[in-house]
């Protein structure tokens, strides 16, 4: 934490960011409870600032409205309009659970993105934050007043509004709880922290009550859809604490327990942390490989694929090159099974013929499982057991990749929950830490 700050946010007059998902938002009952959760922390004492999602479905029933409208290849133009329609959702929710709070007896205002300001860059739909001015809001702070920022939004330098891109109100609350430095950023979301699986896979995962930064960091990259991975990204940079807890607890729950409830994502790797092995399993289904069969094997050839790729804004995972035959070497590599198509049609394009490959292969049924834990670093054979795990179950291993804290395979996707399963038992993430 940092020096000066409070030990923990249940002493009065701490500033904190509570952020409140789009299943938390889902109708009004939801919001009048939100409302009165957040009641409860300005009325122990706190400043407190709230950034809400779009009520939940209403972004993806505006986009669908304008896909009617224009169905073709979105361009520029059409991306900034997409964005001024996208965030009227977050501006709607805003100002709904404003209400709820002063029908609460609470002050409260709320503000859009462009109105803070929150400057960002003009990448529509995809946009990053550069800065926030938080002047007005700490003004209204110091007023005594509930200050609700949308997520998910900001302006550029031209004025026009932008949009963070999916996921991207948990990146505004980060963002704002960097700027204002505030004590701790509370995610509210429909699951009560972050568990050493999926247990909708593993019905006997366990919820961690710490993780590390870096843990999450991998865990959220690797597939795990508890926290966007900007989000962990900025909280990184900026060392803002991060709490994930369930905004579908009473909100009348008393106020030092559910401070103390959910995980709590930390810098902070001392003896008081989980020294498990590994944390978690994360896994990913939306992946797919494509092989560069029998391109000549010389310098420059994966810049030449990669290339390309990256030129097409398309984002490539794992990579692997095989040994060279005859002069010729494959090259495989894995992407977003969104980009699957666009990849394969840009190198039988623009690639092979230039490289005189003798063909693209692709495979969509396929998935990545990583082991994940900053205990890694300090144990030997955590592959070779998570390898062996494997085996054991006849699942085959097709890609393998490593980093300190992580190893990731690509496997056949029909064996993905069976490889789960077995590697949480192998490395007894079922029993609580000793």
């Amino acid at each position: 934490m940092r020096d000066g700050l409070p030990p923990n946010p249940t002493n009065s007059m701490a500033l904190i960011v509570h952020k409140y998902g789009g299943t938390s938002m889902g109708s009004t009952e939801r919001i009048r409870n939100v409302a009165k959760r957040v009641a409860k922390w300005a009325r122990a004492g706190h400043q407190m600032v709230v950034v809400p999602s779009a009520m939940s479905g209403e972004t993806n029933r505006l986009l669908g409205l304008a896909k009617e409208l224009a169905p073709a290849k979105a361009n520029d133009a059409t991306n900034r309009e997409l964005d001024m329609l996208a965030a009227t959702g977050e501006q709607a929710s805003s100002a709904l659970l404003a209400i709820a709070l002063q029908a609460e007896g609470m002050a409260s205002v709320s503000y859009a993105g462009w109105q803070v300001p929150i400057l960002t860059n003009s990448a529509y739909t995809k946009a990053r934050i550069e800065s926030i001015d938080d002047k007005r809001v700490r003004a209204d702070l110091a007023a005594g007043k509930v200050v609700i920022v949308t997520g998910f939004q900001g302006i550029d330098e031209q004025g026009n509004i932008t949009t963070l891109g999916r996921g991207g109100s948990d990146t505004s609350a980060v963002a704002v709880a960097a700027a204002m430095k505030a004590h701790e950023c509370l995610i509210y979301t429909d699951v009560d922290g972050v568990y050493t699986t999926d247990p909708r896979v593993v019905p006997e995962a366990r919820r961690l009550h710490t993780v590390s930064f870096e843990e999450m960091l991998e865990m959220a990259s690797m597939g795990s859809k508890v926290l966007q991975i900007r989000s962990v990204e900025f909280a990184g940079k900026y060392k803002v604490p991060l709490r994930v807890l369930s905004s579908f607890t009473p909100w009348d729950i008393d106020i030092n327990e559910e401070a103390k409830s959910g995980t709590l994502i930390t810098f902070e790797e001392d003896e008081k942390m989980e020294q498990a092995i590994v944390s978690g399993i994360a896994f990913n289904r939306d992946e797919a490989k494509i092989s560069v069969v029998g391109v000549p094997d010389k310098p420059g050839i994966a810049y030449q694929i990669l290339g390309a790729v990256a030129d097409a804004n398309i984002e490539v995972d794992m990579i692997i090159q095989n040994i060279s035959k005859g002069g010729l070497t494959d090259f495989s590599f894995t992407v977003n099974r969104n980009d699957y198509a666009r990849a394969i049609d840009l190198l039988k394009e623009k690639v092979v013929p230039v490289l005189g490959a003798q063909e693209v292969q692709g495979d969509t049924k396929i998935c990545k499982v990583s082991i994940v834990g900053i205990g890694m670093r300090s144990h030997v054979g955590i592959a070779s057991k998570m390898f062996r795990s494997l085996s054991e179950e006849g699942i085959n291993i097709q890609m393998i990749s490593t980093s300190e804290i992580k190893t990731s395979v690509v496997i056949d996707e029909k064996y993905m929950e069976l490889a789960v399963r077995a590697l949480h038992k192998a490395f007894d993430l079922d029993q609580p830490p000793a």
